[in-house]
């Protein structure tokens, strides 16, 4: 089923995803007199090719994501540190759960693909089976390790054909997203799927 993909303050790149690819990137008119039959998805803010986040190592395997039932024992927040070290080495299977959740939490950044060489099954599992594309890591890095890094790095321009993979931020323009980050997220699509959407 053919889905149109539009954020209102993005109209002139409108997407229309066929599948897991996309058919085609234009004016949302345009897009919408020609594929009347699509599905429509309007979403606030801008539509943009979506992230590369380069610390995927960093976030998945040295960092520990609570699972909301471990609230009262160690936040919300994520861990890192010794601290995070010493709960891997006490539970070892910490790791898979802790990846897939900070997996959850990149979705929710506007992550479609990440970088850096991942050394546990468990954090490379967890970024397989989300569908995130893997890239080759900057020479430079936009430190400190975030899920919204700065600066931000915007994958190539969407076109047909291409896997459809991009995320929607609740930002006026792309000078709004880096100002104010990948936290302004409401929307992640990997290969046609709706990964992620903000309540």
């Amino acid at each position: 089923m053919l889905t149109l993909h539009v954020a209102e303050a993005s109209p002139e790149t409108a997407v229309l995803v066929d599948g897991a690819r996309i058919a085609a990137v234009g004016p949302y008119e345009e897009m919408a007199d020609a594929y009347q039959d699509a599905r429509l998805r309007r979403w606030p803010g801008v539509l943009t090719p979506g992230l590369l986040n380069p610390y995927a190592p960093e976030l998945l395997e040295r960092t520990y994501h609570p699972d909301p039932r471990e609230a009262d024992a160690y936040g919300t927040a994520p861990i890192t540190g010794e601290r995070a070290a010493e709960l891997f080495r006490a539970d070892p299977a910490r790791l898979g759960a802790s990846a897939r959740r900070g997996v959850q939490r990149m979705l929710a950044h506007g992550t479609v693909a990440v970088a850096g060489e991942l050394r546990s099954r468990a954090a490379a599992d967890a970024v397989r089976r989300a569908g995130l594309a893997t890239g080759r890591r900057p020479e430079v890095l936009p430190g400190p390790p975030a899920l919204s890094p700065a600066p931000l790095i915007l994958l190539p321009r969407l076109a047909p054909g291409a896997p459809a993979r991009f995320a929607v931020f609740d930002v006026p323009d792309t000078a709004a997203l880096v100002r104010r980050g990948a936290s302004t997220c409401v929307a992640t699509v990997i290969e046609g799927r709706l990964v992620y959407r903000a309540k």
